[in-house]
């Protein structure tokens, strides 16, 4: 059936489209009534658009892995021209299956698939049936739980659930509800971090003065998320007062206690006030891991915030061989990770915890309007969630992450993770097996860091970063190939194998690698031909 006029009129810029054979979609020719009353949620019409929708993904997770490339060759503007300047101003005919359609042919050759069991790059957005389902079933719900009493199950199931986590994640108690602590579930750790930025900004302009704003420094590694600085400016914090202290290879790229007190103790020499530190458990780069508690006694004296941004390794703490890594984390102030991430939840899902959640109340608080009141919560100590960070519109989060840790269990989230630490150590051992490669960080989690030595008759490591930089090209130009991403640390460039895809197996890691390997031996060719004619 040929599009309607306003749905996508040239398919012919450059876009490879799927066809009937990649995602079916089933086709519809009548046209809908105006819509009126209840029929944006008739419960037949639902029940049959969902069962589409559902089929779609199902069809998409089924044949991803060997249809779609990781990532989509398009410039700039291809979807654009594909589809009208203006929104219909009437319903077509059988509208959703043409969207559907549309979805198919021309969204998802556009998109990266970050399910794909061939994405390594950047870190993992893991998905589960669980997880999707639970996403479908708060859509469905659509509450708003603001407060208690907005919403009050989904408040209460909130604070069960960061408690369920965060002691399946095995961290001190005095973090949980249960210990006097307290969590909420965020979109990102970006907000996580922001939080309890303000929380400490508040609390330390409380002790000095608010005019003292301009004095107070903020800390991390070189190796930190730019969301930390990010955040710095939001909370006002001056330019010139956010340390990134560097890191150094022979330290696993680690922050350093010695140069955190060197770089404290030089500030409060010049007059002015530590106020934060975010200490890292698996960088973003390289997985580095922070000291957590030496880095608490360095903070301590000086009345420093400490909140640990676990984003990406923190669903490793699931198992209790990594567990040391959080070795000292009774003494920090809060704590993040991002379960969707690598533990099944599906987009979006971070939990914050806070050791007193009175300070993130003080600082993001607001004074109850008359509207939020409600008579059953008068008289009871009710978490209201909206005073735990920056919006008042919120997700109901909490009924995924139930949902992911009722039906998988901690066992199975376990199993999960260990799978895919199995493969990294799988991968990093084809790299150190072939001479011509390097680890260029150890390897902590799932993801290994490596790199193409350079020759040295081409010029060694003056070359090497470049070399490296064309093999990911390549390796990332494969159609059917892997899709990885890259590093540089320390003025070394590397590429980053990240396994966390729910679909990754064992035989997608090793064609991986005979990419990889591949592309390497052609690069290697083609510098011994340059070398030959410029000799």
């Amino acid at each position: 059936m040929a599009p309607p006029s306003h749905c996508h009129v040239d398919t012919s810029n450059g876009v490879h489209h799927n066809g009937g054979d990649a995602v079916p979609v089933e086709t519809e020719t009548t046209v809908p009534p105006p819509l009126q009353g209840s029929r944006q949620l008739d419960a037949e019409e639902f029940r049959r658009q969902g069962h589409q929708v559902v089929d779609f993904i199902a069809d998409y997770y089924a044949r991803m892995g060997d249809y779609y490339p990781v990532h989509p060759s398009v410039t700039p503007g291809f979807l654009r021209r594909q589809l009208p300047a203006e929104a219909p101003a009437r319903p077509e005919p059988g509208a959703f299956a043409a969207a559907l359609r549309d979805v198919r042919d021309l969204v998802l050759p556009g998109m990266t698939h970050w399910q794909s069991p061939r994405h390594f790059a950047h870190f993992p957005a893991s998905s589960s049936t669980v997880g999707a389902l639970g996403e479908a079933l708060t859509a469905g719900i659509n509450a708003v739980p603001f407060t208690w009493a907005a919403s009050p199950a989904a408040t209460e199931l909130e604070m069960v659930v960061v408690d369920w986590l965060g002691k399946a994640l095995h961290l001190p108690e005095g973090l949980l509800f249960r210990g006097g602590g307290g969590g909420t579930l965020l979109g990102t750790s970006c907000e996580a971090i922001l939080c309890a930025l303000v929380a400490a900004r508040e609390q330390k302009l409380a002790e000095t003065g608010s005019r003292r704003i301009g004095d107070l420094v903020v800390y991390c590694s070189d190796q930190t998320h730019f969301a930390v600085r990010k955040a710095a400016r939001i909370a006002g914090i001056h330019r010139d007062n956010f340390r990134e202290v560097a890191t150094h290879r022979e330290d696993m790229f680690a922050l350093s206690p010695t140069e955190l007190r060197a770089a404290m103790q030089a500030d409060v020499d010049a007059g002015l006030v530590p106020l934060f530190l975010c200490v890292t458990i698996g960088t973003t780069q390289t997985t580095a891991v922070d000291p957590v508690r030496e880095l608490c006694a360095v903070a301590a004296p000086h009345g420093v915030w400490v909140h640990v941004d676990a984003a990406y390794a923190g669903s490793a703490l699931v198992c209790p061989e990594f567990r040391h890594v959080t070795g000292g984390a009774e003494a920090v102030d809060s704590f993040s990770m991002n379960a969707h991430k690598w533990l099944l939840a599906n987009n979006d899902c971070c939990a914050l915890w806070a050791r007193a959640p009175s300070l993130l109340t003080a600082a993001l608080g607001t004074e109850q309007e008359y509207i939020l009141k409600d008579a059953a919560a008068e008289g009871h100590d009710v978490v209201d969630y909206k005073d735990w960070s920056m919006t008042l519109t919120r997700r109901f989060r909490a009924l995924k992450l139930w949902l992911v840790l009722r039906c998988y269990g901690v066992e199975g989230l376990r199993a999960h993770v260990r799978a895919h630490v199995r493969m990294a150590a799988s991968f990093e051992g084809m790299v150190r097996a072939d001479a011509r490669f390097e680890v260029v960080a150890p390897r902590q989690f799932a993801l290994v860091c490596f790199r193409l030595r350079s020759p040295e008759k081409f010029g060694g490591e003056k070359t090497a970063n470049e070399l490296n930089r064309r093999l990911l090209e390549e390796v990332n130009g494969t159609s059917s190939g892997p899709y990885m991403s890259s590093a540089k640390v320390g003025g070394v460039y590397m590429l980053r194998c990240a396994i966390g895809s729910t679909l990754t197996e064992e035989r997608h890691v090793s064609d991986a690698w005979k990419v990889v390997q591949d592309r390497a031996a052609s690069q290697l060719r083609k510098m011994e031909i340059i070398y030959s004619v410029l000799a």
